[in-house]
């Protein structure tokens, strides 16, 4: 019995199942069936366009995603296409299952992700619109499409790093523009495109269209070339590679794949082997980025592009800085004495020690991408504070160098926040010359062979000087000078040997040598005569690329400065090298139009000097005096009450002149434009000029007779005769070749200009009185 009864309870319960599930299904077929958008074309172009998104995000995160979305999304924009007309519920309960699951995976990675979430969220972007496109079958489905498509060339933009982004851009657009048309159309309803599967035959001219795109594309540079670039990094989300597991097994080690490794695996050995004497450089490793560098070394690096920079200021990316020489090369005295520094897990922050100054300082962000493999060192801008890498550990020595646990690998990104000082030369004059004994210990050694015939050479060349120099400052920069104007580079000089000494070769014996040596030689000079230096090698500032934002940097750039130590101020830089600047690009250096610069050095390589010059005094002029405006202007308003209501006075006449100006301009222009018509085109133009300014406008769409007759329904009788008669004989000109009477219409329209607003408070009182009676 009890058998029974559960077997009845179950067929019971499958009966209302199968009941639910066919109301269910009742009510979804009477549900009204969406619009459907049959429009081929628009549909293949809106496709096209989200493609070219999602290879702009792959080309510029190289992510290969392109790799399984794009077959997808074409897959999907076929079966959409030959199923538009039907429900596919079940192909909906599993698109909505899928994206569920895209949403999961997109919250598992963003947890891996919390520095930089761009990438995470185009993914996410990528997989629903492939699932989306599985289901198009109405317009506003298309236009989420463009959004999407839209939003992927924006994150593409964000991630760019080389021109590549600037093509896909361009085709971008050029899909975009008939999209646009198309959708318009469709939302009027004006096309039925189901059979229109060319440009031609959806009305839409391929030549108009390219003079659209010409003309945009001239607009977008022109802007883009005078918008003023401002500082960035206003959000303090840092770019950052994905957290990489690995610590320090020794802090002290650098690791440079152009040197050999010693048989300890602490990076010390040259190329030919370990310590100092002749040997061959690498040619894809500058040699100087090590703990202990040889400079007896011959042959030449092969140029190759390793990082790329964006930075608010340009600067010389200092690497790593030596405290000791040894007659031929350099080493890092205190390498075993570096710390190492932990982040948290949850933050990929790190907060480094650094000196204090007195100094002023500017905050500078800088965020490096390694384009190639490259030692342990992280390049930065001086005095650096924060430090956001992958990585849980980076240690810095006493020389200030930073260096992670593992090499620079391609694709690294990490990002630095330094406080560059000022170079301010009167204060630095002024420092004190009384050193501390850590860095009388550490940054005054020179071999005592050399000592003092260095000494002698460097006082002969400061009593040179047009008047007698006191302070450390002025003795540097002079120095610095005078070795780049008496020494040369001498590409092709011998290997020293094995007793000889790299300073005293270059002073007395070869009047010169490599671009290195120029810093070694200002560096033991300053030495000798009690000023603190050492050497710093790192990265020139490289090729700025105005329309990427970005810093291109080869191992080319790579080379060796001094650094000067002046009490309560810090280190500062001086570059003897000939063919560089004395003094390193400094962060004074304003860049804010720097794309308009770089385009007019272009347009100067072109024209004659004379008119170059003349062309740049003129510019500079009319510079200065509007920024001499603007800076008085803004003074008012830090004048008090007086000042800010002066300000604010002047603001308003400016203001209504400038629109005065523009008012009378327009209104010129218009008179000229009729000036060029045939007569009966001019009257017939201001009477539809003139109706438009009463609110009375004519349609694109609306022929003239189609005008005036809405007149009846809109104006009074006389009005509307009026407008019914130049428009009859606008009509019979235009297509029949009719001359018209101009006085006798002339004369109507001035009637028509006269009385219109008598005529219309008549009609509003008729109409005012009309609803009083009624209510």
């Amino acid at each position: 019995m009890f058998g029974n009864s559960g077997a009845d309870v179950a067929g019971e319960a499958r009966v209302r199942v199968h009941a639910i599930a066919a109301l269910l299904r009742q009510r979804l077929e009477k549900l009204p069936t969406p619009a459907i958008e049959e429009s081929l074309l628009l549909r293949v172009l809106v496709q096209s366009m989200v493609l070219v998104g999602i290879a702009a995000t792959d080309v510029a995160a190289s992510t290969g995603m392109s790799l399984w979305a794009v077959p997808l999304s074409l897959m999907g924009a076929f079966w959409s296409w030959q199923r538009r007309h039907k429900r596919n519920i079940g192909a909906k309960f599993c698109i909505a299952i899928g994206m569920l699951l895209a949403l999961a995976a997109f919250f598992v990675g963003l947890r891996a992700e919390l520095n930089d979430t761009r990438l995470v969220l185009a993914e996410l972007l990528v997989q629903l619109q492939v699932l989306h496109s599985f289901d198009l079958p109405r317009r506003k489905d298309l236009g989420y499409s463009m959004v999407i498509g839209l939003i992927l060339i924006s994150v593409a933009c964000t991630l760019s790093q080389t021109m590549m982004f600037g093509l896909l851009l361009l085709l971008f657009l050029a899909i975009a523009l008939p999209v646009l048309v198309l959708d318009y159309r469709s939302r009027l309803g004006l096309v039925n495109p189901l059979y229109q599967a060319t440009l031609h035959r959806a009305g839409l001219s391929p030549k108009r269209l390219l003079g659209f795109l010409f003309v945009i594309l001239a607009a977008g540079l022109i802007i883009f070339a005078c918008l003023p670039r401002f500082p960035g990094y206003q959000l303090r989300s840092f770019p950052v590679s994905p957290q990489i597991q690995k610590d320090f097994e020794d802090n002290s080690r650098i690791i440079n794949p152009g040197y050999v490794r010693s048989g300890d695996g602490k990076g010390g050995g040259t190329k030919q082997g370990e310590g100092l004497g002749p040997g061959q450089l690498d040619e894809n490793f500058y040699y100087g980025f090590n703990s202990r560098i040889n400079q007896n070394l011959r042959g030449a690096l092969k140029p190759r592009v390793v990082l790329r920079i964006r930075s608010q200021a340009e600067g010389f990316w200092r690497v790593l800085a030596f405290d000791r020489y040894l007659g031929q090369g350099w080493e890092i005295s205190r390498n075993d004495k570096a710390i190492t520094v932990t982040r948290p897990d949850w933050s990929y922050q790190f907060f480094l020690p650094r000196p204090v100054s007195l100094s002023k300082t500017k905050e500078i962000v800088q965020t490096y991408t390694a384009v190639s493999d490259l030692p342990n060192l992280l390049p930065a801008l001086a005095q650096a504070k924060e430090l956001y890498f992958p990585t849980r550990q980076v240690a810095i020595d006493p020389n200030g160098n930073v260096r992670s646990p593992l090499e620079l690998r391609e694709g690294l990104t990490y990002t630095v926040v330094s406080e560059v000082p000022y170079r301010d030369r009167t204060r630095l004059r002024e420092a004190p010359q009384t050193y501390p004994p850590n860095i009388v210990d550490d940054y005054l050694n020179v071999p005592p062979k050399i000592l003092k015939r260095v000494r002698d050479r460097t006082q002969s060349l400061l009593a040179t000087a047009p008047k007698p120099l006191t302070s450390p400052y002025e003795k540097a920069l002079y120095l610095a000078q005078a070795v780049k104007q008496r020494y040369t580079v001498q590409p092709d000089l011998p290997f020293l040997e094995p007793d000889e000494d790299l300073v005293e070769a270059f002073l007395f014996k070869y009047k010169g040598g490599y671009p290195d040596y120029f810093s070694t030689a200002l560096t033991v000079m300053l030495r000798s005569i009690n000023i603190p230096a050492r050497l710093v090698a790192g990265f020139g500032a490289g090729e700025f690329n105005p329309f990427t934002g970005l810093y291109v940097v080869r191992n080319t750039d790579a080379y060796a400065m001094t650094e000067v130590f002046f009490p309560k101020y810090g280190w500062f830089a001086f570059d003897p090298i000939p063919g560089h600047e004395l003094v390193p690009p400094s962060i004074e250096e304003n860049q804010t139009f720097s794309v308009l610069r770089t385009f007019w050095r272009w347009v100067a390589g072109w024209l004659p000097s004379p008119l170059t010059s003349w062309l740049g005094q003129s510019f500079g002029i009319v510079a200065g005096w509007i920024s001499l405006a603007v800076a008085w202007f803004m003074s008012l308003f830090s004048q008090g009450w007086l000042g800010a209501f002066t300000g604010l006075l002047l603001a308003i006449v400016l203001s209504f002149a400038g629109w005065l100006l523009w008012r009378s301009w327009r209104g010129w222009r218009y008179r000229r434009w009729l000036a060029k018509l045939p007569p009966m085109e001019s009257l017939y133009q201001q009477m539809l000029t003139w109706l438009a300014i009463q609110g009375f406008r004519k349609r694109d769409a609306q022929t003239p007779l189609e005008y005036a007759r809405q007149s009846y329904d809109a104006q009074p009788a006389v009005q509307a005769a009026a407008i019914e008669d130049i428009a009859q004989a606008y009509v019979r000109w235009r297509y029949g070749g009719k001359a018209p009477n101009l006085a006798q219409l002339k004369q109507r329209l001035r009637n028509l200009k006269q009385r219109p607003a008598l005529k219309r408070d008549r009609l509003s009182w008729k109409r005012l009185l009309h609803r009083s009676t009624e209510s």
